[in-house]
């Protein structure tokens, strides 16, 4: 990663230009810098973000010149057969600006922006349809947490599984999502919340945010959830490392007939191994969760009702800040499991 001088495209008809005024640094721009997952290059990663209009082309309504916008790395384009179905977070054409040029660098050559956003910037062009309005009352730095963390977390536990009240929830891996995933099944009314991680030192937040037990990520953690589920397993057990390995043991400790839902993401070379009659036999279901099931305009609303009333705690998930030359050594910190949440300011010296 390195701070550089680039040219952002014009701002064209359905446009807007914003200026980042917050990003957060997410595991998925690690998985982009590190390889694990297809990105063009050059590129600007960033896609955490909460920013101001600064121009709007012709023909925007939505939004103005002044106004505060959450930035979507998922546009739905409203027309493919996924949209139809009122799956806006699978849409077809919804990541195609990832593959796009939007800059220049000072050689002219094309830069890209990592999954259609490129927030670690201080000012992005993309298309009105990628904005949402921020209600004043909403802080910045909580409304960029919106456009990744957590819409990501507590959407799979409330959208993507719809978890039941009374049941038995594991959440494997403590970063931004698996904290909001914890909060999602309080929201959701789970009566027990088992929380692991690689680092003890996330116990007691998992804790604070509503997890009823910590177990550290080691050869023992199967037989503590069995030990805390009446030798069952849970009702639904939620990946957000996405790891072949931390995929297979989200299966081995959910009950029988329970749920698996895997939000974490994992490399394309990562296998997972099923036996044909263990499918047969344990009668789980296997569930992907893309962006939380985000349907942006329709969900976001409630999103910043659980804000305003404090049912979402976003401030305990930030444990740095920083600008853009803090970028790496967030990066850093994230492969080592340490801290949750860095927010970097672009315009921060």
């Amino acid at each position: 990663m390195r701070v550089e001088r680039i040219r952002l495209r014009d701002v064209g008809p359905g446009d807007v230009r914003v200026r980042i005024d917050v990003t957060g640094v997410c595991h998925s721009d690690l998985s982009l810098a590190r390889g694990v997952l297809a990105q063009l290059m050059p590129a600007v990663l960033g896609h955490e973000a909460c920013g101001t209009v600064v121009e709007a082309g012709a023909g925007v309504t939505e939004v103005a010149e002044g106004d505060r916008v959450i930035l979507l790395w998922i546009t739905p384009c409203g027309r493919c057969v996924h949209c139809s179905r009122g799956e806006a977070h699978l849409c077809v054409n919804g990541s195609e600006r990832s593959f796009e040029p939007y800059a220049v660098d000072a050689a002219g050559e094309p830069v890209y922006p990592g999954l259609t956003v490129g927030s670690f910037a201080e000012q992005t062009v993309v298309p009105a349809a990628a904005v949402v309005k921020v209600p004043d009352d909403i802080d910045s730095r909580d409304a960029a947490l919106l456009g990744c963390a957590v819409t990501t977390g507590v959407g799979a536990v409330n959208k993507t599984a719809e978890v039941a009240p009374g049941s038995s929830v594991l959440v494997l891996g403590l970063g931004g999502v698996g904290l909001s995933a914890i909060q999602g099944a309080k929201l959701a009314g789970a009566a027990t919340v088992i929380a692991s991680d690689r680092n003890p030192d996330k116990a007691k937040l998992a804790l604070d945010l509503g997890a009823d037990h910590f177990l550290p990520a080691d050869d023992e953690t199967r037989k503590a959830v069995r030990g805390l589920t009446g030798k069952q397993g849970v009702d639904y057990a939620f990946d957000c490392v996405g790891s072949g390995r931390t995929i297979r043991d989200a299966w081995s400790m959910t009950r029988r007939g329970g749920t698996v839902c895997v939000v974490g993401i994992g490399g394309k070379d990562d296998q997972v191994l099923f036996s044909a009659l263990e499918l047969f036999h344990f009668a789980r279901t296997l569930v992907g969760s893309v962006s939380g099931s985000l349907d942006a305009r329709a969900d976001l609303p409630r999103y910043f009702d659980l804000v305003r009333s404090g049912r979402l705690n976003l401030a305990q998930l930030v444990t740095g800040h920083g600008n853009l030359d803090d970028v790496e050594d967030a990066f850093a910190d994230m492969a080592r499991g340490r801290g949750i949440r860095t927010l970097i300011e672009p315009g921060r010296s």
